[in-house]
């Protein structure tokens, strides 16, 4: 717990610095307050380190939040927002207003509990679930190695990120340290937050690892230092920044909530209010006599005047970026925009399809779009979760792997679904680069939840998920998904895929590398399929669902299908007209699209005669097209391990199957 001599201390070491970090505890102590809610006590205890980075480390210029070469600052640990947004508001970011952090987690404010990416300029992501901010920041620093070595003279900057005890003791944060020290990302540099509380208490009840030899095993570069010692703080940032072949951990011992007389160096001080009462009693302790929410005119100023530090250089950086011949390329590439001959390369690769139909696994079909398109498109990077080879995402024009020594097109992720995920989402935020990676449909759980954050900031990336039924076979049950599709269609903002052949699976890829607001995830066969499409230009996967075949002109019934089972759906329904039936066979490549066409669009396709639908996987969530779950032919349950031919005839996916429940519908 601190006390006097400990704020003495800190005071004594650099004066200007202390008075500036207790503009931002003041702050933080008054906003929560004044909420009612929130976490003061990281806050304050990061404040000293906070004000050394921005003070004299951090490249950023207030006034011009989006220049591309600013450095990048992640606060992993979102709970302590009151800080960042102490440091946007003092140093002069136009939309961060005092009534903002007056207003801090109320309606309507851009002051969330937990920093939201594209709510306010100068949050850099939204973090909120520990360790994704750390992960995040991992692909900022790839898609700044990337980039600087495609355009050396206009891109050189460094990620910062600020996390505690949570961020480290999630599993995600280590897939993030292990794949940066690899890599040797070496301007990545995290501020450790080691306060030794948790919200259960002290961190020695669930946590005892020596954080820095875990890190130097991991390839870092490590310093540790007193988090109060401005002094100590400017060494070990400077340190840092001469570090260029590792990434570097700066550990700083902290008190949380510091300043506080009952609370610091407590768990009481991380996620409640202080209270009026201790409020007053901390800010006497740090010499503050503000009234709420006033900061003194002169410190006020000093903020502010370090907000315009990195103007020359901004200023500099947009002379070079004039004087340059790549100005026009870099400039496009940062915008997001696609290339002039992509639309030409998009109509070769249909033009090909066509010309030589290919009966090929979707998987297969997804590598032949990635062919083309990532020759056209020299923003996308690729990667995978160690399954390359099943994943069929790595092509040509993609083949450099990134190493330490040569930043590729291709990243070779290891086993960390998760981590890929969040990196995926830093390569997005970063700008200039259109990342996709791949996995396994069944590991989607393992990456789930950067696929939900890059759904609530809607970022363009691409997931490559493969092996998407029980058609994978005789790896079994543990492998092959049954309730993955519903549980990612449940998930707003996310544009889930699952095309019928080598046609919808182009027509999928160019929906993705077009979004800019809605991630897409691509749900891809093992085995193979025929291509049902033998023309035209239109993209018809953009409607989400069409008329593939349709047998008779008055609909006896109307035959719903995705994926492999869409030419299982066709065959039923030829053979259902060969009994005097007529039908419809409608492919729903994606359910998000289709929703959101017009009625009159959805009713025509849908047609109004008794309806059943065929996939193979759970059945939840198809009411929405059909009647009651018996209308659908797919998944009761988990899977087996056996060739796939053997399962869908057990589990009756089969066309017998269609055509005897089509009877059975039409008949009642």
């Amino acid at each position: 717990m601190n006390n006097q001599s400990q704020i003495a201390a800190a005071a004594a070491k650099d004066p200007e610095n202390f008075a500036l970090a207790n503009c931002l505890r003041a702050l933080a102590i008054d906003a929560v307050n004044t909420a009612n809610s929130g976490h003061p006590g990281a806050p304050m205890g990061m404040a000293d380190a906070a004000t050394m980075l921005f003070r004299k480390h951090l490249k950023f210029d207030a006034s011009a939040p989006d220049w591309p070469d600013r450095d990048r600052f992640i606060l992993s640990n979102g709970h302590a927002s009151i800080l960042l947004y102490g440091l946007l508001h003092l140093t002069g970011y136009a939309d961060m207003t005092l009534d903002q952090i007056r207003n801090f987690r109320q309606w309507g404010s851009i002051t969330a509990g937990h920093p939201e990416w594209g709510h306010a300029k100068g949050v850099e992501t939204t973090t909120g679930p520990l360790g994704q901010g750390l992960a995040t920041a991992v692909g900022m620093a790839l898609a700044e190695r990337a980039l600087a070595a495609e355009f050396p003279d206009l891109v050189d900057h460094r990620t910062w990120v600020m996390l505690g005890d949570g961020c480290l003791q999630e599993g995600i944060g280590q897939e993030a340290i292990s794949l940066a020290g690899h890599l040797g990302l070496g301007k990545l540099n995290l501020l450790y937050d080691d306060n030794d509380i948790t919200i259960d208490g002290p961190t020695s009840i669930s946590f005892s690892e020596d954080i820095p030899a875990r890190l130097k095993a991991c390839g870092w570069h490590v310093i540790t230092c007193d988090g109060h010692d401005a002094k100590a703080l400017d060494a070990a940032m400077t340190a840092a920044k001469a570090e260029t072949k590792r990434p570097s951990l700066i550990a700083m011992k902290t008190t949380i909530g510091f300043g506080s007389p009952n609370r610091a160096g407590t768990a009481k001080a991380h996620g409640a209010p202080l209270g009026e009462e201790e409020g007053a009693l901390a800010k006497a302790n740090l010499g503050w006599d503000s009234t709420p929410f006033e900061i003194p005119t002169q410190l006020a100023a000093n903020w502010h005047a370090i907000g315009t530090r990195g103007t020359d250089a901004r200023i500099a950086w947009e002379a070079k970026l004039a004087a340059s011949e790549h100005s026009e390329s870099f400039t496009a590439r940062v915008a997001g925009h696609l290339p002039e001959t992509y639309e030409r390369a998009v109509a070769m690769a249909r033009a090909s399809l066509f010309e030589k139909p290919q009966t090929v696994a979707t998987r297969k079909a997804s590598q032949i779009a990635l062919e083309h398109l990532t020759e056209a498109i020299p923003a996308m990077i690729g990667g995978s979760a160690d399954l390359t080879g099943s994943n069929l995402t790595r092509v040509p024009a993609v083949d450099g792997q990134f190493t330490a020594e040569n930043p590729g097109r291709y990243i070779g992720y290891g086993v960390r679904e998760f981590g890929m995920a969040a990196a995926m989402n830093g390569l997005a935020l970063h700008g200039g680069l259109k990342p996709y990676g791949g996995t396994f449909l069944v590991f989607s759980d393992y990456a789930r939840n950067a696929i939900r954050l890059a759904s609530l900031m809607g970022l363009g990336v691409t997931y490559v998920m493969t092996h998407d039924s029980i058609g994978l076979g005789e790896d079994g049950p543990t492998h092959q998904p049954v309730e993955h599709l519903a549980s990612l269609r449940a998930i707003p903002n996310l544009n889930v895929f699952r095309p019928a052949d080598a046609i919808e699976t182009l027509e999928a890829w160019d929906i993705a590398v077009r979004s800019e607001g809605t991630p897409s995830l691509l749900a891809l066969s093992r085995q193979d399929v025929p291509q049902l499409r033998q023309a035209g230009s239109e993209n018809l996967t953009r409607c989400g669902a069409y008329i593939i075949r349709e047998f008779g002109k008055e609909r006896d019934i109307t035959l719903l299908a995705t994926g492999t089972e869409v030419s299982l759906a066709v065959e039923a329904a030829e053979i259902l007209q060969a009994e005097g039936y007529a039908s419809a066979v409608v492919s729903m490549p994606c359910w998000e699209l289709f929703d959101a066409q017009p009625e009159t669009y959805r009713e025509e396709v849908l047609g109004s005669a008794p309806r059943i639908a065929v996939e193979a996987a759970s059945a939840f969530g198809w009411t929405r097209y059909v009647d009651r779950e018996a209308d659908v032919i797919g998944m009761p349950g988990f899977g087996a391990s056996a060739p796939a031919e053997r399962l869908y005839a057990e589990f009756g996916i089969t066309t017998e199957a269609i055509v005897a429940r089509a009877k059975t519908v039409i008949a009642k």
